[in-house]
């Protein structure tokens, strides 16, 4: 009989799994070459839309050496045109649509590469209708010319789960209690700069399909058989 519990709440726990990768970005040529400077914005995982935001352009693809790729081919996708001192703050930067329909406890994770000149703080959002975002993370990055690996959990938030509009931001932020922007690199003065990206990844656990209501009556009805026969073989 215990052995048939175990089976039945095996079957009632069928939403939890392992963490998949839903999309991610390398940007790398496909298929691969051995150029740094050539790249594609098409997710090498799964499916997903970028967007460069209010003004943010893109100079192409650069090196990514030095992220977490480790692809022989490795790039990263170049950012610029970011905003004047003091001025639009937490409003220019990347947006990434990501389906995360079938899948519960969200990641998000990326590396992202500052040049001397660039903001120093990057303020992470994340939106569960794809227009209206909320601030969740805001990320130091104090060295210029450098990468930094960023990691975001947003498995406390139920709306991300399961969800066609789920979406993220990574946008330029002032420096916390100031009206205005900070160099990465302590002796620059910030002038826009450039951020590279690049591995960027949403996760998450895949959710089975949880069994019918009839199909946990007739689960029960059929632990119940089983018990009943065994008794019975016991009282014989």
């Amino acid at each position: 009989m215990m052995k048939q519990l175990v089976i039945a709440a095996a079957l009632m726990a069928a939403g939890s799994a392992n963490a998949d990768t839903i999309t991610q970005w390398n940007f790398n040529s496909v298929p691969a070459d051995t150029s740094t400077s050539t790249g594609t914005l098409t997710p090498n995982i799964g499916a997903g839309v970028i967007s460069l935001l209010n003004g943010v352009t893109t100079t192409g693809f650069n090196s990514g050496v030095g992220s977490s790729d480790t692809a022989s081919d490795n790039t990263g996708f170049q950012t610029t045109t970011y905003a004047a001192q003091g001025a639009q703050n937490q409003l220019r930067g990347v947006q990434y649509n990501v389906s995360t329909v079938g899948f519960s406890d969200i990641t998000v994770s990326y590396d992202l590469r500052h040049s001397n000149t660039s903001s120093r703080y990057e303020q992470f959002q994340y939106s569960i209708d794809g227009t209206n975002f909320t601030d969740f993370a805001l990320f130091d990055g104090n060295v210029g010319d450098a990468w930094f690996n960023r990691s975001v959990d947003l498995s406390s938030i139920a709306g991300a789960d399961n969800n066609a509009s789920f979406s993220f931001r990574v946008v330029a932020a002032f420096a916390p209690t100031t009206a205005g922007y900070l160099a990465s690199n302590p002796t620059s003065n910030y002038a826009g700069g450039t951020w590279r990206f690049d591995a960027v990844t949403v996760s998450g656990a895949a959710v089975a399909a949880v069994p019918e209501p009839e199909s946990y009556a007739l689960l029960v009805a059929g632990l119940g058989f089983v018990g009943f026969a065994s008794r019975r073989r016991q009282s014989v």
